[in-house]
C-alpha cells in the first residue's frame, strides 16, 4: 500500500508516528506521504517526528480536488486516510472514488437537521452523502471505510465483536465515553469546530418500537438522558449524556438491535458554555459575517480566538476510555458487557508526541488500513467498519500498544457464569 495521510494535525501525525513505531511489521505500508496544507507541519511530522525513510512530506490542499489528484499521481497512492475535519470529506471522497483509490476517515460527511422539528425528527443523517454512493465504490472495486477512528470506529468494531462472539440475540448498542483528565486549562481535548458540531447537533437516536417494529432514527434535546456510567482503568464513575455521533447511525445498517445511543461525558459547567454559544449564535456554521476585510462564519471566529487545544493537552493528566455496552441474551440469560480501551494521556504523549484523544482516534485507521493492505479485508463498496470480521482488528490492538478490555456487567448471565465459578472450585 502507498499511503496519503491528508491533514497532519493531531490524527494524521499520531497515524504516521504509530506506522514508524510497528518497524517492519509496518511494511504493508510501502510509502507513507504526509501531507498538510501547512507544508512546514508535514515537513516536521515527516522528516522530524518519523524520521524521514518511506514518510514523505508533501504541501497539499484537501478542499482542491485537482491538489489531492496530483499528489496521488506524483506518488502512486493507492490509499487515502483522511485525517481532516468532516467539512473536507465530500471532497477526499469523491476524489478518491473518482481516480480509483481506497479511502478511509475517522469521521462521516455531516448531517443537517430537520427544519421544523430538529429535536424530533432526523433530516440529512451523518454519513448520508457517503453511504448514497455504496454502489459506484462496489463498481470500482475499492474500499471506502467510513467513520473508522475510535469513536466511530474501534467501538463499532467492539459491537461486531459482541454480535460475533457473546451475545446469541442484541437488545441494546450504547456506546459510553468518558475520562478523568485534568491539570488542564482547556474545555477542548480535541478539534473545536468539531466538538462545538457534535455537542449542540441534535442527537440523534436509533430504536424499535410498536409504531417502528423495523426501526427508525430520532432526534432529542442536547445533553438528555444523564446517566451515571462507571468507567474502568481507575476513571469511575461519569456523567454522561447524549451527543449526536456516527455509531448510531452505523451499527444499525449491520447489526440488529432494539436501541442504539452515544453518550459522552461532557461535564455540565461546559455544557453551559457550549449553550451560551448557541443562544448568541457563535455556534453558527452557515452564516457569514463581514470581519474588517474578510467573512468569517461565527463558529470559525470562536475556533480561531479559542487557544489551541493540542498545546492545552500537553501538560493533561488522567485517562480516557472509549467503550461499547451491549447488552442482550447469551445461553437463554439476560446478558450485559462493555467492551473498551483506556488511554492515558501522558503516556500516549510520551510515544506518540499526541494527546490520547488523538492517538486513540490514530490506531483504529492504522489497524483498518493494514487489514485492508493485507486482503483480510476485501468487500469493494462504502461501509463502516462493523462491516468487516472484527477479530483480526481485536487481535492487533494490544499489538499496537492499545489493549482492549472487557467488563461483564451485572446480569443474570454474570449471575450464572459467578455461581458455575463457584461449583467448579468445589468439584476441584
Amino acid at each position: 500500500m502507498k499511503l496519503l495521510i491528508i491533514g497532519a494535525g493531531g490524527v494524521g501525525t499520531s497515524a504516521a508516528k504509530i506506522i514508524e513505531r510497528r518497524g517492519a511489521e509496518a511494511d504493508w505500508a510501502e510509502k507513507v506521504v504526509v501531507s498538510d496544507y501547512d507544508f512546514e507541519r508535514a515537513k516536521k511530522v515527516a522528516n522530524e517526528i518519523c524520521g524521514g525513510g518511506k514518510f514523505i512530506p508533501e504541501q497539499i490542499n484537501a478542499m482542491d480536488a485537482e491538489s489531492i489528484k496530483e499528489v496521488v499521481k506524483k506518488h502512486g497512492i493507492t490509499f487515502a486516510m483522511n485525517a481532516c475535519d468532516p467539512r473536507m470529506n465530500a471532497t477526499i471522497f469523491d476524489t478518491c472514488l473518482e481516480i480509483g483509490i481506497g479511502y478511509l476517515d475517522c469521521a462521516l460527511t455531516l448531517g443537517t437537521e430537520h427544519p421544523e422539528k430538529p429535536y424530533e425528527l432526523s433530516n440529512i443523517k451523518l454519513g448520508d452523502y457517503q453511504f448514497a454512493k455504496q454502489k459506484e465504490w462496489e463498481a470500482s472495486g475499492q474500499i471506502a471505510l467510513c467513520g473508522s477512528g475510535v469513536e466511530p470506529g474501534m467501538a463499532d468494531v467492539f459491537a461486531k465483536y459482541a454480535e460475533k462472539h457473546l451475545f446469541d440475540k442484541i437488545d441494546e448498542v450504547n456506546v459510553r465515553d468518558g475520562d478523568n483528565y485534568g491539570n488542564t486549562d482547556s474545555d477542548f481535548g480535541f478539534s473545536v469546530w468539531t466538538t462545538i458540531e457534535e455537542c449542540l447537533q441534535p442527537p440523534v437516536i436509533w430504536e424499535k418500537n410498536e409504531e417502528y417494529p423495523q426501526g427508525h432514527w430520532f432526534c432529542t434535546e442536547n445533553f438528555s438522558e444523564p446517566e451515571i456510567f462507571n468507567f474502568p482503568g481507575g476513571i469511575g464513575d461519569v456523567e454522561v449524556i447524549n451527543v449526536e455521533h456516527e455509531e448510531v447511525v452505523l451499527v444499525p445498517r449491520e447489526i440488529d438491535c432494539n436501541r442504539c445511543t452515544f453518550k459522552y461525558g461532557v461535564p455540565a459547567d461546559f455544557r453551559k458554555k457550549l449553550l451560551v454559544l448557541k443562544e448568541y449564535g457563535l455556534s453558527d456554521k452557515r452564516t457569514k459575517i463581514k470581519v474588517g476585510d474578510s467573512e468569517i462564519t461565527p463558529r470559525d471566529f470562536v475556533c480561531k480566538v479559542i487557544p489551541s487545544p493540542v498545546d492545552a493537552t500537553m501538560t493533561m493528566t488522567g485517562k480516557g476510555c472509549a467503550g461499547t455496552w451491549v447488552t442482550g441474551w447469551k445461553d437463554g440469560k439476560y446478558r450485559s458487557v462493555y467492551l473498551y480501551q483506556v488511554a492515558d494521556n501522558q503516556e500516549c504523549i510520551e510515544k506518540y508526541t499526541t494527546n490520547s484523544v488523538v492517538a486513540q482516534t490514530a490506531v483504529g485507521p492504522v489497524i483498518m488500513m493494514e487489514l485492508v493492505a493485507k486482503g483480510i479485508w476485501k468487500d469493494p463498496g462504502a461501509w463502516g467498519p462493523e462491516h468487516f470480521d472484527p477479530d483480526p482488528f481485536v487481535e492487533r490492538l494490544a499489538k499496537y500498544e492499545f489493549p482492549a478490555g472487557i467488563r461483564e456487567m451485572d446480569s443474570e448471565y454474570a449471575d450464572m457464569v459467578n455461581e458455575q465459578k463457584l461449583m467448579d472450585l468445589i468439584e476441584k
